[in-house]
């Protein structure tokens, strides 16, 4: 299968769903990314310029991306903080669409505001999840969207299923736990946003641990999945 992850951020792949995407490259499935923002303002360190953060980020998000198995990772270059579910950026996630051809694609949910009494869910997280939904139905799979693409040479293409990262309802539930490792790995390779890459290890564990009806447990990531 061909499987093709969308979201705002450098690091968001990894975060979300690490383990998936180790499990599935595992199995021989075609795994890309397309990396929205630069995340130009993720650092509260005063030397650090955008540009130069942008830079830093694209080289840990390929070297993150590399310790699960994927190296076809387009970076679209909008600004962090400011995404909006314009048709530009449709026409930019139908153009990926129709150019990786994917058979699933996984996004962040945009139902999800709030992540229980925890934190606010980043806007560009939900805004993302949005667009994306837009461009898989109707404008993917539908010559009289964007025709400019067809005539770049970027045939429709309707995927099976969307994978919602984060939700507020999940209805699918991967099992990671051979694959924990590798995620932890993968995020440690973004240092600008790892502060603390111990307590990232002690934490992120724990917050995947999930109880079996006989009673063990195991490590899992969770989505809300469609069919479409």
């Amino acid at each position: 299968m061909n499987i093709l992850v969308i979201v705002a951020h450098p690091d968001d792949p990894e975060f979300f769903c690490g383990g998936t995407i180790a499990k599935w490259t595992a199995e021989g499935h075609q795994v890309g990314y397309v990396i929205v923002t630069g995340g130009n303002k993720g650092s509260d360190v005063p030397e650090i310029t955008p540009d130069k953060l942008v830079s830093m980020r694209r080289v840990e998000q390929r070297a993150a991306g590399a310790d699960l198995g994927v190296t076809d990772i387009a970076f679209l270059s909008y600004i962090d903080g400011e995404l909006a579910n314009t048709l530009l950026l449709q026409r930019d996630l139908t153009r990926e669409i129709r150019r990786f051809k994917p058979d699933i694609v996984v996004t962040s949910d945009p139902l999800t505001l709030h992540y229980g009494a925890l934190r606010v869910n980043h806007n560009d997280h939900r805004t993302i999840g949005m667009a994306v939904c837009d461009a898989l139905f109707p404008a993917a799979n539908n010559r009289m969207y964007f025709p400019e693409l067809l005539v770049d040479g970027f045939e429709m293409h309707a995927p099976h299923e969307v994978y919602f990262a984060g939700p507020v309802v999940p209805n699918h539930f991967v099992d990671v736990s051979d694959y924990l490792g590798q995620k932890l790995e993968s995020i440690k390779k973004h240092v600008s946003q790892v502060k603390d890459p111990n307590g990232m290890e002690t934490r992120m564990p724990q917050s995947l641990l999930r109880l079996r009806a006989d009673g063990s447990t195991y490590f899992a990531e969770v989505f809300r999945r469609v069919m479409l």
